[in-house]
């Protein structure tokens, strides 16, 4: 409708401005140092909900970050959109491999570079910008709600209490997410589906302090050595997971659903040139684009153990550990692959060492339904916007939370994202695209018109 493109085009510079406020705000969840700025950062998800014209909106408290919460119901009678996003982001370190400040956003070669620009606080607020431009040009086509919750990143360990305790206040039609990625903007794309997510903690004890590697190296084992060795386990020559029964409830999908999933561009080299990497790794017998969205996975997220200061000190670690993360494909459950983990991990431990193995978080994961009126509604829109039909794909990522909304809520999930792989997502110089960010705030009122259409 040109009188979306006549308001967003009006009101481009704030719409930018008001994002640049936002990641200014270090709103890290993970640190308890920044909980002051997750407050903050939720205080102004608030105002700007209130400014674009949201009614009853607040920040309800949990008991970790708080969630934010608005609405806009014209009619009662119109179908429901529940808006899903976080405001939350991933700590910043390393910060000597930023480019610029993290929480200092710079402008350069047409992409926001800070944290959280992508993930996610430039795709939820694309929806309350598109909210926005519905509103003030009257021409809102459906009921919408906002849930912008602050611990995603850490797991939404309070989010399942909430939904739970305010199930007639969040009733809708379907969950609307912008939290993922497109393959390009030349070739816009729509996940339909998630992995899932199992994150453990291990660590490995052997004597009952650091010792002199002189003294005792090669008479105590080394923890660090140990640790190395039983991670190293984890993949066989074929680069297979080992854990006995980690693969037994995968869903394998068909050739012909692999032949159509393997059609969406994809260029190798470009892939290689852009990581920094002469080859690719992977599980045998599957190509690249179904290592990362239609197989699961084990990888280390972090190592540590002994002395890793500056200079030499030549200790033998009483103690190393380790972060590691699976990613998980339907039918895998996160709560019995954690286990299958712990089990075998603390079974291929020697005697010469004690093992503790820690459940963080997880989640389930989930595929979308291809034939829902909220699908097409989005397929729909991406196509009208960019003039051309959107590539499905399978997600690589996880958002565990979607599998809680059709628990909790009985909601189907869109996953209508506009960020890129390459916005180096979790890692320094992380980036979003301001082509993307506008197209997200042009795209979105059409999901909006067309669902409401459909739905009828």
């Amino acid at each position: 409708m040109q009188v979306w493109k006549d308001y967003q085009a009006k009101h481009q510079d704030r719409f930018l401005d008001e994002l640049l406020t936002l990641l200014r705000i270090p709103s890290v969840s993970a640190d308890s140092s920044h909980n002051g700025d997750t407050q903050q950062c939720a205080e102004a998800v608030k105002q700007r909900l209130v400014e674009a014209g949201a009614e009853k909106v607040e920040v309800c408290p949990t008991a970790g970050h708080p969630i934010v919460y608005g609405e806009k119901i014209i009619d009662p009678s119109l179908p429901t959109v529940l808006v899903y996003g976080h405001y939350d982001v991933q700590p910043a370190d390393p910060l000597e491999l930023w480019n610029s400040g993290p929480f200092e956003p710079v402008i350069k070669d047409g992409n926001i570079y800070a944290r959280g620009s992508a993930d996610d606080k430039g795709q939820f607020y694309m929806h309350v910008k598109a909210f926005e431009v519905m509103n003030k040009t009257n021409t809102i086509p459906c009921n919408i709600k906002f849930m912008i919750e602050g611990e995603e990143e850490v797991g939404s360990a309070n989010l399942g209490i909430f939904l739970k305790e305010n199930k007639e206040r969040l009733k809708a039609d379907v969950v609307l997410i912008s939290d993922t990625s497109m393959i390009s903007l030349e070739n816009p794309s729509i996940d339909t589906g998630l992995r899932g997510l199992s994150y453990m903690e291990v660590e490995v004890t052997g004597p009952n302090r650091d010792l002199h590697s002189g003294v005792y190296g090669g008479a105590v084992a080394n923890p660090a050595t140990i640790l190395a060795k039983m991670i190293a386990s984890l993949h066989d020559d074929n680069n297979h997971v080992t854990i006995p029964g980690f693969y037994d409830q995968v869903q394998d999908l068909t050739t012909e659903e692999r032949t159509a999933l393997n059609a969406a561009p994809f260029d190798e080299e470009a892939y290689k040139k852009d990581l920094g990497v002469a080859e690719l790794w992977g599980e045998k017998g599957y190509s690249t684009i179904e290592r990362t969205g239609i197989r699961p996975t084990l990888e280390v997220n972090g190592i540590w153990g002994g002395y890793t200061g500056e200079g030499s000190k030549t200790v033998l670690p009483s103690k190393a550990s380790a972060k590691i993360s699976m990613r998980l494909v339907p039918n895998q459950d996160w709560n019995e692959v954690s286990d299958l983990f712990t089990k075998h991990f603390t079974a291929i431990a020697p005697k010469s060492v004690q093992v503790k193995v820690t459940k963080h978080h997880g989640g389930s994961p989930y595929v979308t339904p291809i034939d829902s009126v909220a699908f097409k509604a989005a397929h729909k829109a991406i196509n009208t916007t960019f003039g051309k039909e959107p590539i499905p794909v399978r997600g690589g990522g996880s958002i565990p939370i979607v599998a809680l909304f059709e628990k909790e809520l009985g909601l189907k999930t869109v996953l209508m994202g506009f960020g890129l792989d390459s916005d180096n997502l979790h890692s320094p110089n992380e980036k979003y695209g301001l082509a993307n960010y506008f197209k997200g705030i042009e795209t979105i009122p059409y999901f909006h018109q067309f669902f409401a259409e459909m739905s009828k």
